[in-house]
């Protein structure tokens, strides 16, 4: 099942944090946010479809990120996890550790932000750059 997502860049975008991507539905972003990827985001958590959500709830679901942006594309794996509430009005955070919250996605992923290529960081800080982030779940 794939499932695609769109958001927009932001001036304060930094991607350097090192356990965590996060896009989120605000619009707003300080630099604090290292984790954030993109803006705008056309779904948050409480969103995906209940077949989705279903997927990403059993702890066997393989589980891919395909992050485009421009003539980049950077991709995450990581894994199901059978408490996953999938809740978040405004967040979908992908992780690479096994915390759940209302906001996580996905569990034990092999990336985080500060794994983008640099150049598509770049493209993610100009507030017109738009970028598609494709959730597949075997």
């Amino acid at each position: 099942m794939e499932f695609k997502i769109e958001f927009s860049g932001h001036e304060n975008i930094r991607s350097n944090h090192q356990k965590t991507i996060e896009i989120t539905k605000e619009s707003h972003l300080t630099p604090q946010g290292d984790c954030i990827i993109g803006v705008n985001a056309t779904s948050a958590c409480s969103d995906l479809p209940v077949e989705l959500k279903e997927k990403l709830k059993d702890s066997n679901s393989k589980v891919t990120f395909s992050i485009n942006v421009g003539d980049f594309e950077f991709t995450v794996s990581g894994k199901g996890h059978s408490e996953l509430v999938l809740t978040h009005a405004e967040d979908i955070v992908i992780r690479k550790s096994d915390f759940v919250c209302p906001r996580t996605l996905s569990v034990k992923c092999d990336n985080a932000s500060d794994s983008l290529p640099r150049e598509m960081v770049k493209l993610l800080q100009n507030p017109e750059t738009k970028g598609t982030f494709t959730i597949t779940v075997d």
